[in-house]
């Protein structure tokens, strides 16, 4: 009988095996503020990235992927639990409750060996993996110091090159009887852009190409703009921009001089020392930004190549699906600005690039609308697993096929909430469809709508336009449909904005 009862336990842990060798590996690789215009796949202006275009090229690019409330741990929390943030309880910089469901736990229940190594910045300990080697808060770009379970130890060297090295680390050392299931995050791009030496000497005296809204002045948008603090031309710090204190500055005062927005910067060029201010101050802040974004995105890049060529060499490439993303997108100087917050484009718009082999055709390209909620869904079909009811996102897989969907999503609801918080960004949410956004600014009592085709710049608010009154209400219908769906019916969807811009009544308290 016990050998019955062996040969059995045998049969079905050999059964486990073999079922797990059939679901695909899930590489997830994932920077902080990486913009997909500046990404070659995207079609950038400013820069290449061929390790990021190599996936792209053998896989899939994602045109219209979207944060719901673009911020990093906001973010975070709602990649691993598939859920909006007024749901998962982080809207802000909460921290998260790791005692809830997560796509780590349900792989890893389902016999995924699962791993997360670089940029956490959720305040709690990952739960749902087998490993974890994580960043403090938003970590250090140089020699960085690093958490696990048996507490933190300090590696030397640069965070991208270390954060590649441990998650190879995690594929070296992992149990090669399960699937993995690693997620890869990268501090890089994120403020204040300190690069390595090498891409720093790359773009150190490249000319940067500025973006064509660079001068916006914010004609017709609402008082959102021009009152965040969030502008490339007077919001860099002097430690954005890498100037040197005084040798004899120390403690405080150092702190102080560093955090100082200057008006004038002094550069020394050809042996002699220049004042810059007004119009020259402007573009060489740009230059100075961009220059240093650009070489820590240029290092992300180097590293996906590095990991691409690990799993090449190991033969995980074919059962392996491979995915690069960020965690939001991020303005580029488009508007004046930097940083992220805002429901614009650039901002709230994730690049998104998956290579599955046998699966999807390369070279191939998804503008479906697809938001970081369906993440997780997306994972879990992956896993060969049923997505939870409580997930608000839908799978990706059929758009990876190439599955035609009739019913696919044609709008998606969004929400920022750090109001007053930083860069004095205001809180909004809104709806985007596929031709037009419509943006309310709750506490300010101002909305904008943009069409997004005849206007993809977002530099026309045309919500106070008597021609577009129907587009406005209908759109209005659209976002609160979505708030009551997504169960976000807080005390701030029966307080709707009931004044336009222009001061003229929009709509009657309480009717969308």
């Amino acid at each position: 009988m016990r050998q019955i009862l062996l040969f059995l336990i045998l049969i079905y842990v050999a059964g486990d095996r073999a079922r797990a060798a059939n679901r695909p590996n899930i590489l997830f690789i994932m920077s902080d503020d990486h913009a997909a215009q500046a990404i070659s796949a995207y079609g950038s202006r400013i820069n290449q990235t061929p390790q990021l275009d190599r996936l792209a090229n053998q896989g899939m690019r994602l045109d219209r992927c979207y944060a719901v409330n673009s911020i990093c741990t906001p973010s975070r929390a709602t990649i691993l639990t598939g859920k909006y943030s007024h749901l998962n309880g982080v809207p802000v910089f909460n921290r998260f409750d790791g005692s809830q469901p997560t796509v780590a736990k349900y792989l890893q229940a389902a016999g995924y060996y699962t791993g997360i190594v670089g940029k956490w910045h959720l305040g709690s300990d990952p739960t749902g993996f087998d490993q974890w080697t994580i960043l403090p808060g938003q970590g250090a770009y140089i020699d960085p110091a690093f958490l696990e379970p048996s507490g933190r130890r300090v590696i030397k060297g640069y965070a991208t090159d270390i954060i590649t090295d441990l998650a190879i680390d995690f594929l070296k050392n992992r149990r090669v009887e399960k699937p993995f299931f690693l997620m890869c995050h990268h501090k890089a791009p994120h403020r204040n852009w300190v690069p390595d030496a090498k891409h720093q000497a790359q773009f150190a005296h490249k000319s940067i190409p500025e973006p064509p809204t660079l001068f916006d002045d914010y004609t017709t948008r609402s008082d959102a703009l021009r009152e965040c603090e969030q502008k490339v031309f007077t919001d860099l710090t002097r430690n954005d921009l890498k100037l040197v204190p005084p040798a004899d500055m120390k403690g405080l005062e150092r702190a102080a001089w560093l955090a100082n927005k200057p008006s004038s910067v002094e550069i020394v060029a050809d042996g002699k020392t220049n004042t810059l201010t007004g119009e020259a101050l402007k573009k060489w802040k740009y230059q100075r930004y961009m220059q240093d974004y650009l070489a820590c995105v240029q290092s992300v890049d180097d590293n996906v190549g590095r990991l691409l060529d690990w799993l090449d060499t190991n033969g995980l490439t074919t059962n392996t699906v491979v995915i690069y993303t960020s965690d939001q997108g991020f303005f580029l100087g488009e508007h004046g600005l930097f940083d992220k917050r805002f429901m614009y484009e650039e901002s709230a718009r994730m690049p998104f690039l998956v290579r599955w082999p046998g699966v999807i055709k390369p070279g191939a390209v998804q503008n479906a609308l697809a938001i970081n909620p369906d993440f997780a869904p997306t994972f879990m079909e992956l896993a060969g697993l049923a997505v939870p009811p409580d997930m608000q996102g839908c799978s990706l897989v059929p758009l990876l096929k190439g599955e035609k969907q009739t019913d696919w999503r044609t709008s998606f609801y969004y929400r920022y909430y750090h109001d007053p918080g930083d860069h004095n960004t205001r809180a909004h949410y809104g709806v985007r469809t596929e031709t037009h956004k419509l943006i309310c600014y709750w506490k300010k009592d101002q909305w904008e709508l943009f069409d997004l085709v005849r206007d993809p710049a977002e530099l026309r608010n045309h919500y106070a336009d008597p021609a577009q009154q129907d587009v406005v209400k209908e759109l209005k219908a659209e976002l609160f449909r979505l708030k009551r769906e997504l169960k976000d019916e807080d005390q701030f969807a029966d307080k709707q904005p009931t004044v336009g811009m222009d001061g003229a009544s929009s709509s009657k308290p309480g009717q969308p």
